[in-house]
């Protein structure tokens, strides 16, 4: 068969465990089909924004905080550097083998894993925001509070977001290794074959690329409609 249609051939299997069950490769249950599929994305998706939703909560104080103080620029850029150094799998790792296996302990690897971007973007959005803007909002009895709530926070948003999205694509796909430590995620069909078979594998490695796509585009357009008219979103 030709390479090409061989590879359609393998998408087109995928895609038929997808929205078919059949008999799992070591026999005795049903595997694959939109139930299965839902179920596992219900749960990837759970266990992503439950990081996301900890790290902004974590990150944003933080980076908003130092930002307005203009002190932190190490700390901030060190986080972030060492964010991207750590590989996610050993950071999965270190939690399983120290802490245990479960939802709450993979959530918090990938909190960490979240927090980097954010907080780094965060500093770096309210340091970006126009000091004469910041000097007139104080001018007119802003306190501190108040100039960032109203000035730095809005200004810095397109930055802000910039972060999150970052942190949300890495998020979902590191997740997929989430079986590791546990947590059936859509990684358990790529990690699984065993089970799933090389249609299952390829099956999930679809969905959780799809599913990568959908958070980025849906984070994009958010972005776009909280970010201020005149500023441009950060990519």
């Amino acid at each position: 068969m030709h390479p090409d249609l061989a590879f359609l051939s393998q998408v087109s299997d995928a895609f038929d465990f997808i929205f078919h069950t059949r008999e799992a490769q070591t026999g005795g249950v049903e595997v694959g089909g939109l139930n299965q599929v839902l179920e596992f994305t219900w749960q990837h998706l759970k266990l992503s924004g439950a990081a996301i939703a900890i790290a902004c909560a974590v990150a944003m104080p933080i980076g908003l905080a130092l930002g307005h103080a203009g002190k932190g620029e190490l700390l901030a850029i060190s986080i972030s550097n060492i964010g991207r150094a750590v590989p996610s799998l050993a950071l999965i790792a270190f939690f399983v083998a120290y802490i245990g296996v479960g939802f709450t302990n993979v959530t918090l690897a990938l909190v960490l894993l979240a927090i980097p971007p954010i907080l780094t973007n965060t500093y770096v959005g309210v340091r970006q925001v126009d000091q004469e803007v910041i000097d007139a909002g104080r001018g007119m009895g802003l306190t501190a509070p108040q100039v960032v709530r109203r000035i730095e926070l809005p200004l810095a948003l397109p930055s802000i977001f910039g972060g999150i999205r970052t942190s949300a694509v890495n998020v979902v796909a590191t997740a997929a290794i989430a079986p590791l430590a546990g947590v059936l995620t859509l990684g358990d069909y790529i990690l699984s074959a065993n089970v799933y078979g090389d249609d299952g594998r390829l099956a999930g490695a679809i969905l959780v690329a799809l599913l990568a796509i959908a958070v980025e585009l849906t984070f994009a357009t958010v972005q776009r409609l909280v970010t201020p008219k005149g500023l441009e979103p950060a990519v």
